[in-house]
């Protein structure tokens, strides 16, 4: 598979690993709503959120939306767009990285970018997430006027590149047939339907000599469908000699034409006779009110018939491979943020509108989605009104000049701007807000002094398993694992509140631990046991902070 070089791309390629794993510190002043939802909102550097979010967050993610800097060549207020292609694929890649580890396996990522980087992004997302987990490439209109400021051509649309953790894994919601949409479904006494096929069968053995039993006068009054008796019909048609009595077609037909009636024929032309997709049944008189459709065109009936989406369903649409919605444009998502913020406070934020139709696409209620360049927080809000959990990040300041303001109004049930109505938002949910902390491990490879048990036993955990700590308690034994036990000795975690309290493994100290029957791998600072007793006790000391992995 072609891959793509450039300057500094060896250390792009090590940047993750080296990123250290900093503690996201709470910051209570700044969280608002039901924090016991797991929502959060972090201000700091994303590659190092990312990577502290690895231990708790690690493979379950369903959707992951971004819309990074586009490295325009212009100078925005919030961040600084003027980047060389090799210092933005440096800084993407790194981050992509983590972004994939994050995905859970049946997740996806849509990656929204413009013409100056699509084709370099399509390049190492082939080489991150695996060509073969290419979902698509979606044009997107956000200007359908054009932007005339452009060179040669009046630039309409954006791109949103979307990629699977396993392709295999992966399922794509269909898009809900909205009234307005002109899908041309419509509503009767039974629900939704739309035009589907004629009732005439066509293609081959459409004739009336190829199934006869499929052959019969369809009688139309008052708007109403109906046929002729079982009577007529088997005098119009002999099973025995296989014939048509014309004669009596041409009777019938006058005879209820008199009576008010009009007489619908499967004709492929004036001299010839089709037949009915429907042969001639009690079942199938019976549904004609309710699966046909009737059109008149110079005269002439036709009918089809009606598709209906399945009981309890809505009819659904499979989406298209580009986006357009008059919604979806830039100026509808500058607008919003006027009506928000009373001022345009932020360059060409997203409308919730296009965010909504992506996490709708992509995640179920309760999903888990992310974002890693939050901007003025609209993924954010659109998930909380969506019933999502979600997760954003933000370096600049206005992870707190936008983000939090916002999400307050759409926790209060104030923010009435986006998919508000349409999802009849009234308030509710919360978020907690965290900022980045210390590394664990200073420069030096020791733990700092103010981490606490917490975050180191989830570190631990994570560098052990490679999988996020699901369940977290209060105890030296933090978890098992394909039956290994795993246990952290730091900062008096049996009751000892020095700070190198109860971090020796002795045997008396080991009698009061969890117990556990199988291996055991216990971290600490010092270790009194003898070699034999390790081996009896089925024990792996590992020695803090060592033989902790600090990357």
């Amino acid at each position: 598979m072609p891959i793509l070089d450039w300057m500094n791309k060896k250390q792009a390629l090590t940047a993750a690993d080296k990123t250290p794993y900093k503690v996201l510190v709470e910051n209570k002043d700044l969280s608002y709503g039901d924090q016991s939802l797991g929502n959060m909102i972090i201000k700091g550097d994303n590659l190092e959120a990312l990577k502290a979010l690895l231990p708790y967050y690690k493979g379950q993610v369903k959707c992951i939306y971004i819309d990074p800097p586009y490295n325009t060549g212009k100078a925005f207020d919030h961040y600084d767009d003027n980047l060389e292609h090799s210092i933005w694929l440096s800084l993407m890649y790194p981050r992509l990285e983590l972004l994939r580890d994050l995905l859970s396996e049946d997740g996806s990522i849509f990656v929204q970018i413009d013409d100056n980087e699509q084709s370099y992004l399509k390049l190492i997302m082939d080489e991150i997430f695996g060509r073969k987990n290419f979902v698509v490439c979606l044009p997107t209109i956000m200007n359908l006027k054009g932007n005339q400021d452009q060179f040669g051509f009046a630039g309409c649309h954006e791109y949103i590149l979307s990629y699977a953790k396993d392709i295999n894994n992966l399922t794509i919601n269909n898009f809900i047939i909205e009234e307005t949409e002109n899908d041309d479904w419509k509503e009767d006494d039974f629900g939704l339907y739309k035009k589907g096929a004629p009732l005439r069968a066509t293609g081959e053995e459409a004739l009336r000599e190829d199934r006869p039993y499929m052959f019969y006068p369809i009688l139309l009054k008052d708007n109403k469908l109906s046929t002729i008796s079982k009577e007529e019909f088997e005098k119009l048609y002999s099973k025995s000699m296989n014939k048509f009595n014309d004669e009596f077609l041409e009777q019938l037909k006058e005879f209820y034409i008199k009576k008010g009636f009009e007489v619908i024929l499967p004709r492929v032309s004036d001299k010839i006779y089709g037949r009915w997709r429907w042969g001639y049944n009690e079942n199938n008189i019976n549904r004609l009110s309710y699966y046909v459709l009737i059109t008149k065109n110079k005269g002439h009936f036709s009918l089809y018939k009606k598709q209906r989406p399945e009981i309890g369903d809505l009819p659904t649409r499979k989406p298209k491979s580009f986006l357009y919605k008059p919604e979806y444009s830039s100026g509808n998502g500058t607008s919003q943020i006027k009506k928000i913020f009373g001022n345009k406070s932020f360059d060409y934020p997203k409308p919730e509108e296009l965010i909504s139709d992506i996490i709708y696409l992509a995640s179920n209620a309760n999903d888990l989605v992310l974002d890693s360049f939050l901007g003025s927080g609209t993924t954010c809000a659109v998930a909380q009104k969506m019933n999502r959990r979600y997760i954003g990040i933000e370096m600049g300041e206005h992870a707190v000049t936008h983000c939090v303001p916002r999400m307050k109004k759409v926790i209060e049930g104030t923010d009435e701007v986006g998919i508000s109505k349409n999802v009849n938002w009234k308030g509710g949910g919360g978020y907690t807000f965290y900022d980045l902390g210390n590394s664990i491990f200073d420069t030096e490879g020791n733990i700092n002094n103010n981490i606490k048990f917490k975050d180191l036993a989830f570190h631990v955990w994570f560098s052990e398993t490679k999988t996020p700590l699901e369940k977290y308690n209060h105890s030296p034994l933090i978890g098992i694992f394909k039956d290994t036990a795993y246990y952290l000795l730091y900062n008096g975690i049996l009751g000892d509140k020095r700070i190198s309290g109860g971090n020796c493994l002795t045997s008396k100290l080991l009698a009061k631990l969890p117990k556990h029957n199988g291996k055991k791998i216990i971290y600490g600072e010092v270790c009194r046991l003898s070699a034999e007793k390790l081996l009896k006790e089925n024990i792996i000391f590992k020695q803090t902070p060592y033989d902790i992995k600090a990357r």
